[in-house]
């Protein structure tokens, strides 16, 4: 399946309480419906996927809560079956599921971090951090940088 569609449609960030000793960050993304769709793009089939998409701060520091629709386009004659484990409560067990959680992540955890900042609470997922060499320490005694020409 090919993703041709991805939508916010909802987003809930609210910080209850300053954030104070103990914090655990609970991520959690829920497939709230699972619908077939026409496409005027395609002959093939769609499908959306309705999601919600969470980061709760606990104990009782606040929530986000992102909501939102992923439309595939059907390639493989997957949709059928991808209905039918919908409707028998079956879709965990669907091998797709990993392909649209992670399209899913990555999409939402940019929102996130922003409104992490925005909110004042401490990210989710830990920053990139640059180190310095401890080896090379000595080697430049002018204090510029290596690449500096100035």
């Amino acid at each position: 399946m090919k993703v041709i569609g991805f939508s916010i449609n909802k987003i809930n960030a609210e910080r209850k309480a300053p954030v104070k000793g103990k914090l655990e960050i609970k991520q959690g993304i829920n497939i709230d419906d699972i619908k077939k769709e026409e496409v005027s793009i395609s002959k093939s089939p769609a499908v959306s996927f309705e999601f919600t998409y969470s980061l709760d701060y606990s104990p009782g520091f606040g929530k986000i809560e992102i909501k939102g629709t992923l439309v595939t386009l059907d390639e493989n004659n997957e949709s059928k079956d991808i209905l039918k484990e919908w409707k028998k409560k079956k879709f965990a067990e669907s091998g797709i599921k990993l392909s649209l959680f992670n399209f899913i992540m990555a999409k939402c955890n940019l929102k996130a971090l922003q409104l992490e900042e925005e909110i004042g609470f401490p990210l989710h997922i830990p920053m990139p951090k640059l180190a310095a060499d401890p080896s090379s320490s000595n080697k430049n005694t002018n204090n510029n940088p290596a690449n500096y020409a100035g």
